[in-house]
This record gives C-alpha cells, sequence and structure tokens, in this order.
C-alpha cells in the first residue's frame, strides 16, 4: 500500500511527520539547514531556545493579533511559562516560526530571554501549508479570513473542498458556506470583516444578486439589529414575492429599520404586524423594569 504524503495530512499529523527530513533535505538549499548553536534541550523532543534566535515567518497569513488578547497570554506566561512550545525550523543562522507566533508575541510582551520550541525541517512548500492550515484553525478568525485561507489552499494546493475539510477539521458543508461568503459584494463582505455582520447574517445574502439590494439588507441587519431567522424571511419574501405578497405582506427595509431603532431604544421586542400604510406594532415587557424603563422614555419624549 502506498504511504500518503505528509501533506495530505492535518496539522498535528504534519508537526509529527518521521518523513519530514527526508523530504527537506531533498527541497531545501544550504542555507536553511543551518542551525544555531545556541540551544538548550529540554527533553522529549522540545529545545529551550533564545527569543533574539527566533524569527517570524514573513509568510503569515495572520498579520494582526488582537493587543488585549496578547498582554493578557502575556501576563499568563510571566506566571507559568509557556506552557506548549512554538514550532520552528532553522533558517539562515536562526529559527522561523512555522507554528506559534502569537506565543512568540506574548513571550516576548513578558520579557522571556528563551521559550520552549519543538525544532522541525520542512520544505517551504510545506511551510506555507502549514502556516495556512494553522491560521484556519484559530478559534478567534473571521469569516472571511477563513474564507480566503480556504480558497488559497485550494488555489496554491489544487485542494478539493473535501480535502480542504478534512486538514483543517471542519465539515465539507462548512467549507462550502465559507467559499460562499467569497461571492458577496464587497461592502457587505467589509461588513463581515468588521464583525459587524455575522457569517450566518451573511449566508442569507448570498442569494440576493442584485448588489443594491444585497447591501441594503446587510445595512439593515448589521449590528445584530436582525436575527439570521428575520433576515431570512426578509430574503425569501424579496425573492419570492408573489408568494408571499397574499399570505404575509411585506414589511418594508424602512419599517423594519423603525422596529430595529425601537427595539434598541426601548431594550425589548418590538414586532410589527402589517405594512407601511396600515398595521400594528407591539412592544414587550416582561418585567415590572421593563414597564418602568418605558413608561420613562416615553415621558421624556412627551416633554
Amino acid at each position: 500500500m502506498k504511504k500518503k504524503s505528509g501533506l495530505g495530512k492535518g496539522l498535528a499529523a504534519l508537526l509529527q511527520d518521521i518523513n519530514h527530513e527526508e523530504n527537506f533535505l531533498e527541497e531545501q538549499d544550504a542555507n536553511l539547514v543551518r542551525e544555531p548553536v545556541s540551544v538548550s534541550k529540554v527533553g522529549d523532543g522540545i529545545d529551550q531556545i533564545p527569543i533574539d534566535d527566533i524569527i517570524p515567518n514573513p509568510d503569515q497569513p495572520r498579520k494582526k493579533f488582537d493587543e488585549t488578547a496578547l498582554l493578557e497570554l502575556s501576563d499568563s506566561i510571566r506566571i507559568h511559562g509557556v506552557i506548549q512550545p512554538i514550532v520552528v525550523t532553522p533558517k539562515d543562522g536562526k529559527y522561523m516560526i512555522i507554528a506559534g507566533e502569537r506565543r512568540y508575541r506574548a513571550s516576548k510582551l513578558a520579557k522571556l530571554t528563551t521559550m520552549p520550541a519543538v525544532v522541525r525541517r520542512y520544505s517551504e512548500s510545506q511551510i506555507k501549508e502549514i502556516a495556512l492550515i494553522e491560521n484556519l484553525q484559530r478559534e478567534d478568525l473571521n469569516p472571511i479570513e477563513a474564507a480566503m485561507g480556504i480558497k488559497q489552499l485550494m488555489d496554491e494546493y489544487k485542494c478539493t473542498q473535501e480535502a480542504v475539510a478534512e486538514r483543517i477539521g471542519k465539515s465539507r458543508p462548512a467549507v462550502t458556506n465559507y467559499l460562499r461568503l467569497l461571492t458577496l459584494t464587497d461592502p457587505v463582505i467589509e461588513l463581515v470583516k468588521q464583525n459587524r455582520l455575522s457569517a450566518g447574517h451573511a449566508k442569507c445574502l448570498v442569494s440576493v444578486t442584485d448588489p443594491d439590494a444585497q447591501l441594503k439588507f446587510a445595512k439593515s441587519a448589521s449590528d445584530g439589529k436582525m436575527s439570521v431567522r428575520d433576515i431570512e424571511k426578509a430574503v425569501r419574501v424579496y425573492l419570492n414575492p408573489e408568494k408571499y405578497a397574499k399570505k404575509n405582506p411585506p414589511i418594508s427595509i424602512e419599517l423594519r429599520e423603525l422596529i430595529n431603532d425601537m427595539q434598541h431604544v426601548f431594550a425589548t421586542k418590538v414586532k410589527a404586524i402589517g405594512n407601511d400604510r396600515k398595521g400594528r406594532i407591539y412592544i414587550d415587557y416582561y418585567t415590572k423594569d421593563d414597564l418602568d424603563r418605558i413608561h420613562t422614555l416615553i415621558a421624556r419624549i412627551k416633554k
């Protein structure tokens, strides 16, 4: 049976691949295999490396790091040390980070002089792919960043959606949904990048092909002003107006925006039945405090 290539495995398997040495020596130049000498052996394949000998990967897909989160991790490292070693590869007399740049940055903030690392030898192609896969496995990854990383993996490594799903530990439908986000217009994509529109909301807008209508829906739903179910319903009505005209007269975007504003002001659920010409608006309250708050707001408006 033919043995699978390390590139067909997930990140954890790639980092433990015992065949990487042979592949590396076949593909890398002499500069990359030159190792620094200022390394202390910790054991279990982990080295203690001076931070000054570690360099970031210039091709790291992740360019921005949350400063608050870095400071919190730095405080933890200052107290408990680096619990999980980073992964590096020898490069031009230094060690280039393959996985763990966030831990490296936090360790520098904590003013550590050395940090634990696992030294591995990878080809340039493997380095790039591992960096992409590690980036895609971040918990705080923005949906658009994830979609772009998936597309890059598919384009550069000729991967199918199934192969990408296996490598990053996600389902194939999840990969498909990420890629669909890239078909949205640029202004809507920007709202998702800014975390003003969730992936769930954005996914509902993929079927809205008119750019102006798509953006209008996106702005109406942004910043939590509409639930995913609300935007799904609004898009269904927009795409099939004849089907819903008699059964459920559609609420205009302007009326929806009014309802959203009322919900924000009263800090409770507000719903409308009808249309721009005739209907009812319901304001819910669940406690006496809710009712008192609404009463106070109405009193201010009367003045």
